[in-house]
């Protein structure tokens, strides 16, 4: 009885959208934030490292380089919190997870980009 609840409401909550970014792509997060009584948005710019979970509960975690150091952050996917999500351009990749960035630096971290074929 409480699982098929749980199940409805999620179902609600759900985007019906796909995603149209994928691993190693780079990537716009505008993302809505509340301070008090006003809302505004911040843009967070990244690579996007891996996708996890499904369902409700699937998230995508985003690295940028933030004065030197590395910075990630793990937004989920299905959030009325993201107003958008655009892709700056799109990484040529043969891996779902790319943890390796971590330990690159400068130039090796760099991801190839995807060419396009035209049609």
């Amino acid at each position: 009885m409480a699982e098929n609840l749980i199940r409805i409401i999620e179902e609600k909550q759900k985007i019906v959208e796909k995603p149209t970014f994928k691993v190693g792509d780079t990537v716009k997060v505008h993302f809505k934030i509340i301070e008090g009584k006003t809302e505004r948005i911040q843009i967070y710019e990244g690579l996007v490292l891996c996708f996890k979970n499904a369902g409700i509960g699937r998230t995508f975690t985003v690295r940028k380089n933030s004065y030197g150091v590395g910075v990630e952050r793990v937004f989920p996917l299905h959030s009325p919190r993201i107003a958008k999500v655009e892709v700056v351009h799109a990484g040529k990749v043969r891996r779902a997870k790319l943890y390796y960035i971590r330990e690159k630096i400068g130039k090796a971290a760099k991801i190839k980009t995807l060419l396009k074929k035209k049609a």
